[in-house]
């Protein structure tokens, strides 16, 4: 059975639970309990759903403001990506040329060349721009 948006329960939902910008910690956290309480209810309707979207949306843009995630560097995505398979500057010199070059960057005396950026993207499957 398709349910259709029913602009009258959904203001009767916004009415009810007042969503609005996030501005402190407790807000966020009231908001995030609302949202789980959603998100595990079963059969949500349209209009529950619209509301759990915008809970998101609203949670979203207080923690990207409040707790913004720093951009990596070169360095330390190819730090990561090694953790993360295992690679040692051994496997890491096959793919960049020598063991020289790859302990200066493992170190971080050396930055990423282009070409050394091709062949770490093609090897980790990655864009190039991770290493750029």
């Amino acid at each position: 059975m398709t349910h259709i948006f029913n602009p009258q329960s959904y203001g009767k939902l916004l009415a009810e639970y007042q969503p609005k910008i996030i501005t402190t910690e407790e807000e966020n956290e009231q908001a995030i309990a609302l949202a789980l309480n959603l998100e595990h209810r079963p059969n949500l309707t349209p209009e529950e759903e619209m509301l759990l979207e915008l809970l998101v949306t609203l949670i979203e843009k207080f923690e990207e403001t409040n707790y913004p995630i720093p951009k990596g560097t070169p360095n330390s995505m190819l730090m990561h990506l090694m953790d993360a398979a295992n690679i040692t500057p051994e496997v890491l010199a096959e793919i960049v040329g020598s063991l020289e070059v790859a302990l200066q960057i493992v170190n971080g005396d050396r930055t990423i060349n282009q070409s050394e950026a091709e062949a770490l993207a093609n090897y980790f499957h990655v864009d190039i721009s991770l290493f750029t």
